[in-house]
């Protein structure tokens, strides 16, 4: 799925400069283009970056009951 239209960036190429070490919607743009056409998609790049950089409530709890 496209992320971004202008840049014809898909989920898994924004996944991936994330993992690269993409930290802002701004450091996403330099890396793969998203964001740095219309706009229209960085309410999208924030939410993606928003998951991988904070830690989920969930994480603290056991694996198992």
């Amino acid at each position: 799925m496209y992320v971004c239209i202008c840049a014809a960036v898909t989920e898994s190429q924004l996944r991936s400069c994330i993992d690269g070490g993409a930290r802002t919607v701004e450091e996403v743009g330099d890396a793969c283009g998203a964001g740095t056409g219309c706009g229209g998609c960085m309410n999208s790049v924030d939410v993606f970056l928003a998951a991988a950089n904070s830690p989920s409530d969930l994480a603290g709890l056991p694996l198992s009951a």
